[in-house]
């Protein structure tokens, strides 16, 4: 059976992005006001009102040249989010609403991958766009959270836009690396046709 066109879809979509231990306050690859991320979104996902409800988390089991001793935090980071790991589990202040989500999507496995359109469903195989467009998200659209929002939420909020989608990016729930490449993030962003909604967090 194919999966209905993004088109055709009414229901709404939250896509809660990498937010893990090893992306806030004290973790390997920490952003600042991470933590305080987590816990926003908590609070939001508790109230507020979609018809699916997604996270995302960095997997690393041996991705390469994503991991450097030596890194030059553009190509290549410190060893962050090994699979199984407390640093790529989700942080305490996310934890309360895990068990509202409807479904974890894990990437990055054996290569970089930063868009939770690059991971597959944790219990399988199947890619986020293809669970969405299952779950008949469509016009209504997807709305992005998380961390980073130079990195992974940027990666993203552009791969739904590819996809079909109706994105925006919940700003006052994202955290950033640093104000120019956040900047930088927010412009290409735009230029693609995502929403931005607030101001983010900017490490």
């Amino acid at each position: 059976m194919s999966a209905p066109n993004v088109d055709a879809g009414t229901r709404r979509a939250l896509v809660v992005v990498d937010v893990q231990n090893d992306f806030c306050e004290g973790g390997s690859l920490a952003v600042a006001g991470g933590a305080q991320v987590a816990a926003a979104i908590a609070d939001y996902v508790a109230l507020a009102d979609y018809d699916v409800v997604v996270a995302t988390q960095d997997w690393h089991v041996d991705p390469g040249e994503h991991w450097s001793e030596t890194p030059d935090y553009r190509d290549s980071w410190p060893v962050h989010c090994r699979a199984e790991s407390d640093g790529a589990a989700f942080h305490d202040g996310f934890a309360p609403v895990v068990d509202r989500l409807d479904a974890i999507f894990r990437k990055g496995r054996y290569a970089a991958a930063y868009s939770g359109f690059e991971g597959s469903f944790a219990g399988g195989d199947e890619s986020l766009a293809s669970w969405l467009r299952d779950a008949v998200v469509g016009r209504d659209g997807v709305d992005v959270v998380g961390i980073a929002t130079d990195h992974c939420v940027r990666a993203t909020a552009l791969d739904a836009v590819s996809e079909g989608f109706a994105t925006r990016v919940l700003l006052g729930m994202t955290a950033g690396v640093a104000a120019d490449s956040t900047d930088a993030a927010l412009t290409t962003m735009r230029d693609s046709g995502v929403e931005l909604v607030g101001q983010p967090v900017v490490g």
